[in-house]
């Protein structure tokens, strides 16, 4: 089958054809664990897709938060979307330097406040590369924008809401997270935290919505079977988890491919979750 909402994707040829165009607005939403010491900041200045903007998930977020890279408040995405130049009615196409990560995290946060208009690049920046497609060097200067202030933000989950999903089950709960970390045999990378899950949560880790070599989204029918697969009911809302609300944004672009759009992200995710004494955890297969 197709994709239900093929238009949360575009590929490199199609972004080729069109990165000059006035619509459109480039960011580069390139974010790394912090234990791989790579600053996404430089590596964009070495090296980034024509035209693109530098969209940085730690610097667009609630800076009074502990968290890492939680959701900023409506007025603050607006003021640092129009730094960018971004528009209301800009066609936003979000990629980074992995071609399977943050991207997505850039993706969900439009959408959360309201601008649908907005895709993530099939393959990211290697498969740009690996076309001889062309990148430049260099800070980007982009003439601000007006944006609006949007609506407050939808498709997140708190805390409480993930806490009162897990106990009643009207929402499912689905961990983008490695199954090692799932299941609690594996060290979590962060400091700090308990190893296991939230109670009744499914696990579908994000790599395997995407192709091992191309670093391409699967196609629809294959993602219909992972989500399938991991139990996740087609005609039920939801949550999507991870460490920090990075990689769940993956799972909620999977979704959205195959038509499923009764989803919400966790922002605070296992960093939230796992970092208190007072949330119960399940650990084993």
């Amino acid at each position: 089958m197709a994709y239900a909402n093929p238009g949360a994707l575009v590929s490199t040829g199609w972004l080729a054809a069109r990165r000059a165009a006035p619509e459109i607005r480039i960011v580069d939403g390139s974010w790394h664990m912090p234990a791989l010491r790579r600053d996404p900041r430089a590596e964009f200045a070495e090296g980034h897709i024509p035209g693109a903007v530098f969209f940085d998930i730690d610097d667009i977020a609630d800076a009074a938060n502990p968290l890492p890279h939680m959701l900023p408040d409506a007025e603050t995405f607006a003021e640092k979307a129009g730094a960018l130049g971004v528009a209301a009615d800009s066609h936003v196409v979000c990629y980074d330097a992995t071609g399977v990560g943050s991207a997505a995290r850039a993706w969900w946060m439009f959408r959360t406040f309201g601008h649908e208009r907005v895709s993530v690049l099939d393959g990211g920046l290697p498969k740009w590369r690996a076309e001889g497609r062309p990148v430049e060097s260099g800070a980007a200067r982009p003439a601000p924008a007006p944006y609006p202030v949007p609506p407050a933000p939808r498709r997140v989950r708190s805390r409480g809401e993930v806490r009162a999903a897990s106990e009643s089950g009207a929402e499912q709960i689905l961990d983008a997270r490695t199954r090692g970390r799932f299941a609690g045999t594996e060290p979590e990378p962060r400091p700090g935290l308990r190893g296991g899950r939230i109670p009744g949560s499914r696990n579908l880790p994000f790599l395997e919505l995407y192709d091992a070599d191309t670093r391409t989204m699967r196609g629809a029918d294959a993602l219909a079977a992972l989500f399938r697969d991991a139990g996740i009911d087609p005609d039920r809302p939801v949550i999507t988890s991870c460490g920090s609300g990075v990689t769940a944004c993956n799972l909620a672009l999977g979704l959205h491919l195959i038509g499923h759009d009764r989803v919400a992200v966790y922002d605070g995710s296992w960093t939230d979750w796992g970092g208190r004494a007072d949330t119960p955890v399940e650990t084993g297969p």
